[in-house]
């Protein structure tokens, strides 16, 4: 029961309690149907570029004809998420799809034709489409469905299923291209991510492997030395590994009945742990409902397959009070989970989340936390996050806050523009948070707003706090089809520069000590008069730093050197020089930024940003008197969400935010008075 690398049988059994809830409830395993969980039905068939957001509200705003947008938020639960796959498609059907189309004149399939193998069957999904204004009964293996007027159904089916519309049978010869069939061997002498791939796209995988698909919706899986049957036809073979490598691919024909060996090595473009750098991501879940069950040994596969240094698989609930891989947490915390080596560390950290105020990750506790979540099933949101904070750093634990912002905001908003209310789990607490030292990070890299999170995190450090840049992609291992979140984890990276062996202590504490760059890709490298990120200087005012920033990978289109002041240089990627006088306490980062790129999987793009080095002149820490005005701002904001939205069940448990944020503002306006003491020369952020 137990042979998967780091199985407890706590951990079996919880398994396998997963799986009966995917049999029972399918995707969503049964959570509270808010309205994150009820669209994940939608996940599968809309990958890449869909307009899903603006459909979904165009819908309830034609049912809500005058409502505001929190108004109109407060009805998406109302949608029928087989019309919203329908109507966001509007007629184009991917390759785990076919259409069942209901006109007043009949019905008609339309299908693009999948490769079988003999032997095999095809399994797939009809969408019935009903453009009829009275209700339609279709029969689906003797099963009847009910289509409302002008409505739609998602149903599973066979190629051998008994289709019945309008009485007559739907031939299904359309879904079904028979192919002979072949073998293929895959070899790069490493364990790599392997796509292959035929006609339109359609996926071919080892035997037992999950189906997975990226955010380019390229099929994909990882190993090395890899038996796969295939259709003896023409195919695309692809290899990369991860970041750090390109990419090398090779159209092959395998013979029909024999065996054809692809031998294919992806290309390095850098070495980061020859450098002294580590690559982790800080926020990857083995379980968070899903179309499939995550295990540890397909965490081991990625986790080499990707060559990523450091995964943080991380417990956590999704709208209910059932945390995933607790089991995993209580059985592994403090150590390294057992496929770890010498240049990758696997550890089960935590995933704290709030809707209201924010969820944050926490890598290497040594024990499990009190409590992972408050707020959901309608409980009270309390105690603020800053509790769980420090009961986790006192476990050991790094913490830093995820997905943080999800729209664009831009240098000239004020805090409104990302506090954004009602409960949609942006990091409105690290305001507080940072200004009181208790936590470590932010997810300036993530699956969501990164211009937005850049922005917020500058303010920050422009503010006078001190965290570290880093990335968490909440890449979801239970999840096969669902965009950037059933991609491989580490397709962002925060890359931390680490004295001595890769430990989760000598990681963890490179975070703490802001030593620290997060990635879509491209190498990012700042030095300030040979310093690197977080480092601090001591400059006289008036003095000059040269400043210089490297990148390397063919994705990076614009590099950026920032301080407090905003940019203060730019140009293409490779390399970008600059001197700075400093006339007063300051920081400097660098950024690099590109278009869509298939190196990156972030939906706008390449993106890369440093922690800072700081320059504390005159013995002070920045402490730029807008940046601490916009902090103020947010926490008067964030008082006035929570006294509105926030659930309580005492003034007490209100009083204790509001003590929170107080204690947050006396340090900001100590601020603008004189800037607080810097740390000694040399140390790193705190």
């Amino acid at each position: 029961m137990c042979e998967d690398p780091g199985m407890s049988p706590a951990m079996a059994r919880a398994l396998e309690d997963y799986r009966a809830l995917l049999a029972a409830h399918g995707v969503t395993w049964g959570e509270d149907p808010v309205f994150y969980v009820k669209s994940m039905a939608a996940d599968a068939y809309l990958m890449g570029p869909r307009d899903f957001w603006g459909v979904c509200y165009r819908k309830v705003a034609e049912r809500h004809p005058g409502a505001d947008a929190r108004e109109l938020e407060d009805h998406l639960c109302e949608l029928d998420m087989d019309e919203v796959v329908r109507d966001v498609l509007a007629g184009d059907l991917p390759d785990n799809l076919a259409a069942l189309r209901l006109t007043p004149s009949g019905a008609a399939l339309e299908a693009r034709a999948q490769a079988v193998l003999p032997g095999r069957s095809l399994r797939t999904t009809l969408l019935v489409d009903s453009s009829r204004d009275e209700p339609s009964t279709v029969l689906v293996d003797g099963r009847a469905h009910v289509v409302g007027p002008r409505g739609a159904r998602l149903i599973g089916i066979t190629g051998g299923s008994r289709v019945v519309a309008d009485g007559e049978p739907v031939g299904l010869g359309p879904l079904v291209r028979p192919a002979a069939a072949a073998r293929l061997r895959v070899r790069a002498g490493m364990p790599c991510r392997w796509s292959v791939y035929g006609a339109h796209g359609q996926g071919w995988y080892p035997e037992g492997v999950p189906h997975r698909r990226d955010a380019h919706v390229l099929p994909y899986f990882h190993g090395d030395d890899l038996v796969l049957d295939v259709p003896a036809e023409p195919l695309t073979v692809r290899v990369c590994r991860g970041m750090e490598y390109g990419s090398a691919e090779v159209a092959v024909t395998p013979a029909a009945g024999e065996e054809t060996a692809v031998e294919l090595v992806p290309g390095r473009l850098y070495d980061a742990a020859a450098r002294g750098w580590y690559g982790g991501d800080m926020h990857v879940h083995l379980n968070w409902a899903g179309d499939m069950v995550g295990t540890p040994a397909l965490a081991a596969a990625m986790q080499h397959g990707e060559d990523l240094h450091v995964l943080n698989l991380v417990a956590g609930n999704v709208s209910s009070a059932r945390v995933y891989d607790a089991e995993a947490l209580e059985h592994w915390a403090g150590r390294d989970l057992p496929w770890s080596d010498a240049a990758h560390l696997a550890r089960v950290g935590v995933e704290y989340r709030n809707d209201l105020l924010g969820h944050f990750y926490a890598f290497a506790p040594q024990a499990p936390p009190s409590r992972f979540h408050t707020g959901f099933l309608g409980t009270a949101d309390w105690p603020p996050n800053s509790a769980a904070c420090e009961e986790l750093r006192a476990l050991g634990a790094v913490t830093g806050y995820s997905h943080p912002f999800h729209v664009p905001i831009s240098e000239g908003d004020g805090p409104e523009a990302a506090l954004l209310w009602r409960r949609n789990c942006s990091a409105r607490e690290i305001v507080a948070d940072a200004a009181l030292g208790l936590v470590d990070a932010l997810d300036v890299l993530n699956h969501s707003s990164v211009e937005a999170t850049a922005l917020v995190y500058r303010r920050l450090i422009g503010a006078g706090n001190r965290l570290a840049v880093t990335a968490g992609t909440d890449t979801m291992l239970s999840f096969a089809c669902r965009g950037s979140q059933s991609s491989p984890p580490g397709w962002e990276r925060v890359y931390a520069r680490v004295d001595g062996p890769l430990t989760a202590a000598s990681f963890a504490e490179a975070i703490r000590r802001g030593r620290t760059f997060a990635t879509t890709g491209p190498w990012l490298e700042l030095s300030v008069d040979g310093h690197g990120t977080g480092d601090t200087l001591s400059p006289e005012p008036g003095t000059r730093v040269a400043i210089t920033v490297r990148s390397i990978g063919p994705e990076v289109e614009r590099l950026e050197i920032r301080t407090s002041a905003g940019v203060l240089a730019e140009g293409p990627g490779g390399e970008l020089t600059a001197e700075l006088v400093v006339d007063g306490p300051d920081y400097v980062v660098a950024t690099a930024s590109g278009g869509p790129h298939e190196r990156t999987f972030h939906p706008t793009g390449v993106h890369a940003h440093t922690s800072p080095v700081y320059l504390d002149a005159g013995g002070r820490r920045v402490a730029r008197a807008e940046d601490v005005r916009w902090c103020l701002e947010w926490l008067d904001g964030l008082e006035a969400m929570v006294r509105a939205e926030g659930r309580f069940e005492s003034e007490r448990q209100l009083d204790d935010h509001l003590a929170l944020y107080g204690r947050a503002r006396a340090v900001y306006r100590s601020r603008l008075g004189r800037p607080p003491p810097a740390p000694p020369p040399g140390a790193g952020g705190g």
